[in-house]
């Protein structure tokens, strides 16, 4: 998958799966929790649960993932900065940390983006794109071996089944405790983290009308500025991938 700039006008401008992930020592994941906890909470109260593009994927209890998810959900109910929320605690492996928030973003993007599904069809987004500059094609080395354009629904179904696939992986993201990350996992995790930064772009660019009309772009935005300073803080984007949303001014 590739972004391709785009220099004519688009024609005509203007789902969810959700997942859970474990694999740390059971006393180190209660400080994530709170801080994810809080903010499903806040999407939940404006958004459908029942419009996520996939189930949602959840942290086992009792595993490691499950308290540092615990902990973040705490961090983020606190009020904290989100830039400090975003900090690697004291003691954590960056790789379970990476992990859970990787399965924590999949799950909200995609919440996100299966409200506004019903509005995102052929006829309105016959391309996935970020505006008329950026156009986004699909590639997976499989059933599509070269960048192919593709409207932004099936764009985003092929995008979730993908991610899916990878969070359900073993040999990506192991949940056996013991087991180590794979060398590529961090390399995996950029890809996945930049594959959902172009859901940001297309709901903010062609469907933030909508989400106003629900009043959920204050939620829209947390989200954004929370994903934002995760990449950011350990540059799991390169910042050329970020533009089409700087352009916007997002937040």
């Amino acid at each position: 998958m590739f972004v391709k700039p785009v220099q004519s006008p688009l024609r005509n401008p203007p789902p969810t799966h959700t997942h859970t992930y474990t694999h740390c020592p059971l006393g180190s994941r209660l400080n994530i929790e709170s801080t994810f906890k809080t903010m499903a909470l806040c999407l939940g109260q404006v958004f459908s649960k029942d419009k996520t593009f996939r189930p949602r994927k959840r942290f086992e209890p009792g595993t490691q993932r499950f308290e540092l998810y615990k902990k973040a959900q705490a961090s983020l109910k606190s009020g904290l900065d989100l830039r400090k929320v975003v900090q690697l605690p004291e003691g954590e492996n960056i790789n379970d940390w990476i992990a859970v928030h990787v399965v924590d973003f999949f799950n909200r993007i995609n919440l996100i983006y299966g409200t506004v599904s019903e509005f995102c069809t052929e006829r309105t987004c016959p391309i996935m794109s970020g505006g008329l500059r950026y156009e986004y094609r699909w590639q997976d080395g499989d059933d599509y071996k070269k960048p192919t354009k593709l409207p932004a629904l099936k764009y985003m179904n092929l995008l979730m089944d993908w991610i899916e696939t990878n969070i359900n992986n073993e040999d990506i993201f192991p949940t056996r405790v013991g087991v180590p990350f794979p060398k590529n996992f961090q390399q995996v995790c950029k890809k996945i983290l930049s594959r959902l930064f172009r859901v940001f772009v297309h709901v903010y660019i062609h469907h933030f009308d909508s989400i106003c009309s629900m009043g959920a772009e204050a939620h829209i935005n947390t989200c954004y500025k929370h994903y934002y300073y995760f990449i950011s803080e350990f540059s799991l984007i390169e910042h050329s991938e970020l533009e089409p949303l700087v352009r916007e001014e997002v937040w």
